[in-house]
């Protein structure tokens, strides 16, 4: 009889030493002779993993799957395989050599649909996330000086200067967070900073991670950062990161194994993350794990406000080149929309062409977009960014204690909304 106490310091030894392929196996095999199959099928399946051609490791592997060992009177006679063990092995006794690996298979695939193997969901329609080149630049971005300066700051000019990055030890490593309302160019921002690295593009929602086959969605986040790997460099752009990464603390088990997986793809513990920059964008950023804005992941905020006005020109400037217009007073319509969104205004001029175009048809002669057709567009379009405010003058209030919403903060109060 095995001595147990021999078992537990062999045990702590594999666990100290895991690569011991030599000592694992001569625990398995003593697990074997006490008949403790359960564990020591445990330490074959972690030896074939490291070595799955090891002679020594598939015998054991056989002598483990034929159930527990007949007692002998001879301590050195090879174990006894009983008739059980057939449906594993060949009926032969050239079979008994060999494991019948295709049952095994034929088991496993009847319950595959509980994992997304099989049963709706098929492997060979998995698919690399595509990179795209960017051709937009931070110039071509109105406005937002304080975002372009943190972007300057976190990404380009390290890059730009190596010698003073190394001389300052300036790590790469990290992301940056994007959030504020909606419609108000996070997504623009992630391109123009693509641009500006000349790096490759890589755009994800939740909508094209997310699977309802177990295990599919952390595939799918580790596909996102291979491609990225792939094409480095690479600017890795997350929309509506708080639906990836939602609070563990509010999820179920697969969505946390999701978070768990991007945060494993952040910390880049399988592969190099060099050339791969992650920018995040959010609309609610206290609904985002935290464990993902921790150093070396998402480690910096930036908040992407409403357009100021020099922006909401260049923005209405924008969307009003290339249309019919007359007599439009640019600077009126900037001071008419302050709180208004990027979106909110490519709203507002598509609202007045409209009008336009519907006056033209009742009366049979095109004519320009004038004043009138604005002045009716400003009456029914109204900024889309009210909510949101309320919901961050809410989070300001109550859930800032450690200062990390002080710029939104200062936002509220010169708005004198805190």
């Amino acid at each position: 009889m095995t001595d147990p106490d021999l078992l537990a310091s062999l045990a702590a030894a594999v666990q100290a030493r895991p690569d011991d392929l030599t000592l694992r196996l001569h625990l398995a095999e003593l697990l074997l002779a006490v008949d403790r199959q359960d564990d020591a099928l445990a330490h074959l399946s972690a030896a074939l993993a490291q070595d799955p051609a090891d002679e020594r490791t598939r015998a054991l592997m056989r002598r483990a799957l034929s159930g527990p060992e007949t007692a002998s009177d001879d301590p050195d006679a090879e174990p006894v395989w009983d008739g059980s063990s057939t449906a594993a092995a060949g009926s032969d006794s050239a079979g008994r050599d060999e494991v019948d690996w295709g049952a095994y298979e034929s088991e496993l695939r009847a319950v595959a649909p509980r994992f997304g193997t099989a049963g709706g969901h098929d492997d060979a329609a998995d698919r690399a996330f595509d990179v795209e080149p960017s051709a937009v630049r931070l110039a071509d971005v109105g406005g937002m000086v304080e975002v372009k300066q943190r972007l300057e700051l976190a990404f380009l000019a390290p890059l730009r200067n190596p010698k003073l990055r190394r001389l300052y030890s300036k790590s790469l490593r990290g992301g940056l967070l994007l959030y504020g309302p909606p419609g108000c160019g996070k997504t623009f921002l992630a391109k123009a900073l693509a641009g500006e690295l000349g790096a490759g593009f890589l755009s994800v929602s939740a909508a094209d991670v997310l699977d309802r086959w177990l295990g599919s969605s952390e595939r799918n986040v580790h596909e996102v950062f291979r491609s990225a790997r792939r094409h480095a460099p690479c600017v890795v752009f997350l929309d509506e990161v708080d639906a990836l990464a939602v609070r563990r603390s509010k999820a179920g088990g697969a969505m946390r194994a999701t978070v768990n997986q991007l945060l494993a793809e952040l910390d880049g513990l399988e592969s190099d993350n060099d050339g791969v920059f992650v920018l995040a964008a959010t609309n609610a950023p206290w609904d985002v794990d935290t464990a993902l804005r921790r150093p070396g992941r998402l480690d910096r905020m930036a908040l992407v406000l409403p357009p100021d006005e020099p922006a909401r020109e260049a923005i209405l400037g924008y969307h009003l080149r290339g249309r019919p217009i007359a007599d439009i007073d640019l600077g009126r319509l900037v001071a008419a929309t302050d709180g208004f969104s990027g979106a909110d205004l490519a709203h507002l001029c598509q609202s007045a062409a409209e009008y336009a175009m519907h006056d033209s048809l009742e009366r049979g002669v095109a004519r320009m977009i004038g004043p009138a057709d604005f002045d009716r567009a400003l009456r029914e379009v109204r900024p889309s960014t009210g909510p949101w405010l309320e919901a961050a003058r809410n989070t300001v209030l109550f859930a800032n204690s450690g200062g990390e919403y002080d710029e939104l903060a200062g936002y509220l109060k010169r708005r004198r909304l805190l």
